[in-house]
C-alpha cells in the first residue's frame, strides 16, 4: 500500500503545481507568510524568537494556513473536474487514496512552514549579528512534531468536509467556519477574558513544565488525528461517492 500512497502523493503534487501555474505561483502564495512570520516578527523579537519556546505556538499554527487553502480541493475538486469516477475506478485501495491525499497536503504544508522558519532564522541572525544562532534541538524537534500533528488535524478535517461537498467553493466555505471555530475563536475568546483571569492563565502556562505541556499536547493531537482519520476512512465509500 505504501507504493499506492506514494502514487497519490505524486499525483496531488503535480496537480497542485499545475493549478498554481508554477513553483513561482507557489512562492507568491507563500510570500505574505514569509514577510510576516519570516521577517517582521523575528526581526522584532530577535534572539528571543529562537531561544524562547513561545514561537512553538506558531510552529503548530502556521501549517494549518496552507492546509485550509488547498484541502477543500481534495475530493470536491475531483468531483468538479469529473475525475473522481476515474480515480475511484482505479485499482488503488480506498485507504491508499485517502491517506495519500492527506499525506500530500501535510507534506506541502510542513514544507512551506519549514521555509518560513528557515527565513525567520536567517532574519534573526542578520538582526542580532553576533555569531550563528540556531534553534535549540528540543524546540526544533518539538516544533516539527507539532507541525505534523496540527497539519494532519487540519487535513483530516478538510478531507472529511471535501468528501461530501459538491463543489470546492462550498467545501472552502465550510472549512472557513471550522477554521474560525478551531483556531480563531479561542484567541478572541481569550482576549475577552477579564485582565486578572488572562494574567492567571499566562502565569499558569509560564510556570508549567514545558516538557509536560508538549507531551500532553502531542498525545492529545495524535489521538484526535487518529480518530479523524478513522472517521474519514469510514466515510470513504466508493459507491456512495460515485452516486454523490
Amino acid at each position: 500500500m505504501i507504493g499506492d500512497i506514494l502514487t497519490i502523493i505524486w499525483k496531488e503534487w503535480r496537480e497542485l503545481v499545475f493549478q498554481r501555474g508554477s513553483w513561482r505561483g507557489i512562492f507568491f502564495s507563500l510570500l505574505p507568510s514569509i514577510i510576516l512570520f519570516g521577517i517582521i516578527f523575528p526581526a522584532q523579537l530577535g534572539r528571543l524568537w529562537v531561544t524562547s519556546p513561545l514561537p512553538l505556538g506558531l510552529w503548530a499554527w502556521l501549517p494549518t494556513l496552507p492546509v485550509m487553502a488547498i484541502v477543500a480541493d481534495a475530493f470536491a475538486g475531483e468531483r468538479e473536474r469529473h475525475t473522481l469516477e476515474t480515480l475511484l475506478a482505479s485499482p488503488l485501495s480506498a485507504a491508499a487514496i485517502l491517506f495519500g491525499k492527506v499525506a500530500a497536503v501535510v507534506i506541502y504544508a510542513c514544507a512551506l512552514t519549514l521555509i518560513v522558519l528557515v527565513v525567520a532564522l536567517v532574519t534573526v541572525n542578520f538582526v542580532v549579528g553576533t555569531g550563528v544562532i540556531l534553534y535549540p534541538g528540543a524546540i526544533a524537534l518539538s516544533g516539527i512534531i507539532l507541525s505534523l500533528l496540527t497539519a494532519t488535524l487540519a487535513a483530516s478535517i478538510g478531507v472529511i468536509v471535501s468528501l461530501r461537498a459538491p463543489t470546492v467553493k462550498q467545501a472552502a466555505q465550510q472549512l472557513a467556519f471550522v477554521s474560525m471555530g478551531l483556531f480563531w475563536l479561542p484567541v478572541f475568546g481569550f482576549s475577552l477574558l477579564p485582565n486578572r483571569l488572562q494574567s492567571s492563565v499566562v502565569q499558569l502556562v509560564t510556570n508549567a513544565n514545558g516538557t509536560q505541556i508538549f507531551i500532553m499536547s502531542a498525545i492529545t493531537l495524535a489521538v484526535i488525528d487518529m480518530i479523524l482519520l478513522l472517521v474519514a476512512k469510514k466515510r470513504f465509500v466508493r459507491s456512495r461517492l460515485i452516486l454523490d
